[in-house]
């Protein structure tokens, strides 16, 4: 007898609205938690963030596609654009920099 180990959908919940970057992010935090909360013990915590990202990396492109649409459409340059990314990178860092102690 085997046992198959099936992962659930973290990005399973409501979807977020696709205009409001806000929401995609929590939706994208949110996904990246539950993700988080299910993976295999004895796998490294480097697997495991890959784990957590590789499932929710449809949250993250919506959000990243919701951003770059918004600084397109109000004119916001290059720089600020990055400066906009590295405020929800960094946050996300940290976080998975707490899931380690």
């Amino acid at each position: 007898m085997s046992l198959v180990l099936v992962p659930t959908v973290a990005g399973a919940g409501p979807a977020a609205d696709p205009a409001d970057p806000r929401a995609l992010e929590q939706a994208w935090h949110r996904c990246l938690r539950e993700a988080s909360a299910h993976q295999p013990p004895g796998q490294s915590r480097a697997g495991d963030e890959r784990n957590a990202l590789d499932e929710c990396k449809s949250r993250e492109d919506a959000l990243v596609a919701s951003l770059m649409t918004r600084s397109a459409d109000d004119g916001r340059t290059g720089t600020v654009w990055a400066r906009t990314w590295a405020a929800f990178v960094e946050p996300l860092t940290a976080w998975i920099g707490g899931l380690r102690h």
